[in-house]
């Protein structure tokens, strides 16, 4: 007998779960899908959800990107945005709501019109991650600006770095935040020095001291 189905010859004072023994009784009705005439749901987000479930054999792999798209058009996943993709999807609503609140990225809440995420993972952290953080943090204070740590970002190669508003910038200092954050802010571009990209592509810039290309005659 397992742990969950209570006492057994190793653990007889074990409790029993009576949610698996007996089952649970919700305490409000079943959610059902909602109809589209229901919820009201603007003609280009339901376009858009559509596009999204169409690159997918089974719908439900479009959840991630059908609640980005109500993210990106109300601020974040309002309950009325999620019962709008929930009527496109033919889904339930507490299923969008169940991925939604899975996600660091996807929020169930309001938070601040821009965001910043700072990098601490161990590259980030191993040159000032947390201090940017920090940083940013004291610069965003009051203002409508939502700051979070994150855990990897991927761009290790320009630690320590940040994502403002879901674009690269780094290598970053502490005192480069309270810029950052004004320039957001008043709608100028960030950091353009240190946005990622503005960087080259790998292949795109030539060795100092080589001279043209392959096949063009040069002889020592």
């Amino acid at each position: 007998m397992s742990p969950v189905d209570g006492a057994g010859a190793s653990n007889p004072n074990l409790p029993v779960d009576r949610s698996v023994t007996e089952g649970r009784t919700p305490s409000t009705d079943p959610q059902g899908i909602p109809e589209l005439q229901e919820v009201d749901c603007p003609p280009e987000l339901r376009e858009r959800i559509e596009m999204l479930m169409a690159r997918y054999p089974e719908k439900n792999s479009a959840s991630i990107p059908a609640l980005w798209a109500v993210q990106e058009r109300y601020g974040w996943c309002t309950p009325e945005g999620i019962r709008q993709a929930a009527a496109v999807m033919r889904v339930t609503p507490a299923y969008l709501e169940s991925v939604a609140s899975f996600y660091d990225l996807l929020h169930t809440t309001r938070v601040g019109e821009h965001r910043i995420e700072v990098c601490t993972n161990i590259s980030c952290w191993m040159r000032g991650g947390d201090e940017l953080l920090d940083a940013f943090r004291a610069a965003a204070a009051g203002e409508d600006v939502f700051v979070t740590g994150f855990e990897c970002l991927g761009a290790c190669d320009i630690a320590p770095m940040a994502a403002i508003d879901q674009r690269y910038f780094g290598p970053l200092l502490p005192g480069e935040a309270r810029t950052a954050v004004d320039q957001l802010l008043s709608g100028d571009a960030v950091l353009p020095d240190k946005s990622l990209e503005k960087r080259p592509l790998a292949g795109d810039t030539q060795v100092a001291g080589a001279s043209g290309g392959a096949g063009d005659g040069s002889a020592e």
